[in-house]
C-alpha cells in the first residue's frame, strides 16, 4: 500500500488532531472530516486535568515549539488531589469519592478543552474538511474510502482513523456492533463563570457536593489556577453532575446549548453556600451547555477481527465517565501509540493496526474499568452490559 495516499481521520476532536500533529510532523500525509461546520459550531466542554503519561503522550506527538505553547496555555495548581467541601453549607467534608490525579512537578496541571483544540489545530487547518458525517468506509483493492451521509465518499487513503466519539459510526462497522457505550442515565452542565467569581474559592482543585436534594446527590468540580482570578479577561469552567433523574433537559435534548441549561445550573444551586454561588449567579449563559454520562464496556475494549486500514481512536473506542479524570489522557495516549507506529514505519501501515490495538486493550480497558468503579460511588450508575441502554 502506498504511503503515498493520505492518512483519513474521521472527527476533530483532541485525539483526532493530536494524531494529526504527529502526522504532520513525520511529513504524513492526512486528511481529516469533521461533521461540525467549524471549531465554534458547539460549545467547548469543560477544563480538563492532565496526568503525566497524558502530557508524555502529547509532548511527544507534537514539536517542541507548539509543545511549548501547549505548556504555556496549561494552568498548573499546588497538589495533586482535590478539596471536597459541602455545597450547602461550605463545610470541608471528607473525599466521598477518594481521586489522585499524578501530575508533573508534583502539580495539577490543566486546560480549557478549546484551547486544547485550538493548539493541536495549528498547522492542520488546510487538511480539515468541514461539514463532513462520516457514515462508515469501503475497503478498495489498494486502500479505503470514508463515506458521507450525504452519499459521496472520500479520496482514497491507505488507512482510515475512526475518531469521531461515542456515536462513531467507523466504530460500530469495523468491531460489528462490538463496541458499545452505555447510557448511564447520569447527566451533567458545563459552565463558564469570569475568573472574577472564582475568587472565594482560592488556588487548588475542588469538588462541591450536595446531597439534601429529593432525587439524589449533585457534584461540581472546578480548578483554579494561581494568580488568575484577578484577570478580568479570562474565564474559568466548571462540570456539574448529578446522579440519575436529578438533571434533565427539555425533552430530553441534550444538544441544548445557553439559557435552559444555564438556568437549571442556576436553580440546582440556589441555597449553596455563598462562597460558591458567584461560579452559577455570574455564568456565562451562552456557555452553558448540558452532557450526558456515559461509558464504554465496562469489561474492557473487546476484540474484532483485525482490520489492516481501519482503527479507532479515542472515545470511538473507549468512552469514560468523567471520574478520574482518565478519559482524555487515555485519548492523547492513543494518539501518540498510533502516531509513533505510523512515523516508525514511515506511512507504511502493514502490522500497524495489530500491534497498536493490541496495547491500546490493555490500558483503554484498565481505564474505563477505573472510571466507571469510581463513577458507581459518584454517581450511583449501574451498568448492566446486557441490558443496559447504548447510545
Amino acid at each position: 500500500m502506498s504511503a503515498s495516499k493520505p492518512i483519513l481521520i474521521s472527527g476533530a476532536g483532541l485525539a483526532s488532531l493530536l494524531l494529526a500533529q504527529s502526522l504532520r510532523v513525520a511529513k504524513i500525509p492526512f486528511k481529516i472530516f469533521e461533521r461540525d461546520t467549524s471549531f465554534a459550531f458547539r460549545a467547548q466542554g469543560y477544563r480538563l486535568r492532565l496526568s503525566s503519561e497524558g502530557l508524555d503522550a502529547i509532548e511527544s506527538a507534537l514539536d517542541p515549539q507548539t509543545w511549548q505553547l501547549f505548556w504555556d496555555t496549561c494552568g498548573k495548581t499546588g497538589g495533586s488531589g482535590f478539596s471536597a467541601f459541602d455545597a450547602v453549607t461550605g463545610e470541608q467534608t471528607e473525599h466521598v469519592v477518594p481521586e489522585k490525579l499524578d501530575s508533573r512537578g508534583g502539580q495539577i496541571v490543566g486546560i480549557a478543552r478549546g484551547d486544547m483544540r485550538r493548539i493541536f489545530a495549528q498547522g492542520c487547518e488546510e487538511h480539515i474538511e468541514w461539514a463532513k458525517h462520516v457514515t462508515g468506509y469501503e475497503l478498495t483493492d489498494d486502500g479505503v474510502r470514508a463515506t458521507f451521509a450525504d452519499g459521496t465518499k472520500s479520496v482514497e487513503g491507505s488507512m482510515l482513523i475512526g475518531g469521531e466519539g461515542i456515536y462513531s459510526k467507523v466504530a460500530k462497522q469495523l468491531s460489528g456492533g462490538k463496541l458499545k457505550v452505555y447510557d448511564t442515565g447520569a447527566r451533567g452542565i458545563h459552565g463558564q463563570a469570569p475568573a472574577a467569581a472564582f475568587k472565594g474559592l482560592g488556588e487548588g482543585v475542588f469538588r462541591l457536593r450536595d446531597d439534601t436534594g429529593p432525587d439524589g446527590g449533585v457534584f461540581v468540580m472546578t480548578n483554579v489556577r494561581p494568580h488568575d482570578e484577578n484577570d478580568t479577561s479570562l474565564q474559568f469552567g466548571w462540570t456539574m453532575g448529578g446522579v440519575p433523574g436529578v438533571i434533565r433537559a427539555p425533552n430530553d435534548d441534550y444538544t441544548i446549548v445557553g439559557e435552559q441549561a444555564a438556568d437549571i445550573a442556576k436553580s440546582i444551586s440556589k441555597n449553596w453556600d455563598p462562597r460558591f454561588k458567584p461560579l452559577f449567579d455570574n455564568m456565562i449563559t451562552a456557555e452553558a451547555a448540558f452532557w450526558k454520562i456515559t461509558c464504554s464496556t465496562p469489561s474492557g475494549v473487546p476484540k474484532w477481527p483485525n482490520e489492516p486500514r481501519v482503527t479507532l481512536i479515542g472515545d470511538a473506542v473507549h468512552s469514560m465517565t468523567p471520574a478520574g479524570g482518565l478519559g482524555a489522557n487515555t485519548a492523547v495516549r492513543d494518539s501518540a501509540l498510533l502516531g509513533r507506529l505510523l512515523r516508525e514505519a514511515g506511512g507504511n501501515i502493514h502490522g500497524v493496526t495489530t500491534a497498536y490495538e493490541q496495547e491500546m486493550r490493555v490500558y483503554g480497558s484498565k481505564a474505563v474499568h477505573e472510571s466507571y468503579s469510581t463513577a458507581v460511588g459518584a454517581f450511583g450508575i449501574k451498568i448492566d452490559e446486557e441490558s443496559s441502554p447504548v447510545v
